[in-house]
């Protein structure tokens, strides 16, 4: 728990210094895997953790590379999602997935819930949506309105298109760390990442050079944002929710990042580049948040411990 707890604060720099990027979702991505793998593959050497490749098969080989993919697919959704919606909405909505895997570790790790477990969890999801409703014009009816079409021509709607990507990211980030949960129980948190690392750093890569994104050169101070997102949100954040997978369940190890609105805003806030003050709809979402990853965080004592 303690691993989680300084997982959520690294993770919670996320959105505030992509917000702070002048580059595109893609370009702050491959940066930012670029710069992680190279601590990674230090980890590696120095440790001689690369050994335990050999204990994997071929088929969780490509897991490993799955779940790079889904980790790049997800990067650049939600850091998309950031050029259009707020910091608090995107945040909020992208973490969505504790949902997901819920529903999805039952069946493929046999890890159920228990009942009140499930009950923080879909307090925890109303609160993420009464944030990202805070970002739609019109509330709860403007939101059906774009749906429906009607209010999608006049692009007045850039807040729900940035929470739909957010939303995309929520999917792809749950089969993340559902493949890290099946993993991880196999091999070590170093072996792991490399793998899953680095099949996000060629899939983002890949999809720069497919939209015409340049790599190089970069300012200096877009380079230094990168490298606080590959040491903050990358290696303390996500490769400590990475090695937390290997000892608990991934949807007690993703409701951690519920968490993640309630830091990541109060930076947005507290930042001079963003200086982003959150609304009442808000402040009362993440208090609702806050309380369901709360009472899901509780083990039952009928819930052993893997």
């Amino acid at each position: 728990m303690l691993v989680l707890a300084a997982s959520l604060i690294g993770i919670s720099f996320a959105a505030p210094l992509i917000r702070l990027s002048a580059s595109s979702a893609i370009v702050i991505a491959t940066w930012r895997l670029g710069l992680s793998m190279l601590i990674v593959a230090a980890a590696l050497l120095i440790t001689g953790s690369w050994r335990e490749w050999r204990v994997l098969s071929r088929r969780e080989l490509l897991l490993a590379s799955g779940a790079g993919i889904l980790l790049a697919l997800h990067f650049w959704s939600w850091n998309a999602s950031l050029r259009y919606t707020s910091v608090a909405a995107s945040v909020a909505l992208v973490n969505l997935q504790p949902v997901i895997i819920a529903g999805v570790s039952a069946r493929w790790l046999q890890e159920s819930p228990s009942g009140r477990q499930w009950l923080g969890v879909v307090i925890a999801v109303i609160g993420a949506l009464v944030v990202g409703l805070a970002d739609v014009p019109g509330g709860l009816s403007g939101m059906l309105s774009a749906i429906s079409g009607s209010a999608m021509a006049d692009g007045s709607n850039r807040a729900l298109f940035g929470d739909f990507l957010a939303l995309v990211g929520a999917v792809t980030a749950a089969m993340y760390y559902l493949i890290g949960r099946r993993l991880r129980q196999r091999v070590g948190v170093w072996p792991y990442v490399s793998i899953a690392y680095g099949a996000a750093f060629l899939t983002c890569v890949t999809i720069a050079f497919a939209t015409g994104e340049a790599l190089l050169p970069q300012p200096r101070r877009e380079l230094s944002i990168f490298a606080g997102l590959a040491i903050g949100p990358m290696l303390l954040g996500h490769t400590g929710m990475n090695w937390a997978l290997g000892h608990l369940p991934a949807f007690v190890v993703n409701l951690t990042t519920l968490g993640e609105p309630i830091g990541a805003t109060i930076l947005a806030a507290l930042l001079p580049g963003i200086a982003e003050v959150p609304g009442v709809g808000t402040i009362a979402g993440g208090a609702l948040v806050l309380g369901g990853v709360l009472l899901a965080s509780r083990r039952s004592p009928d819930q052993p411990d893997r």
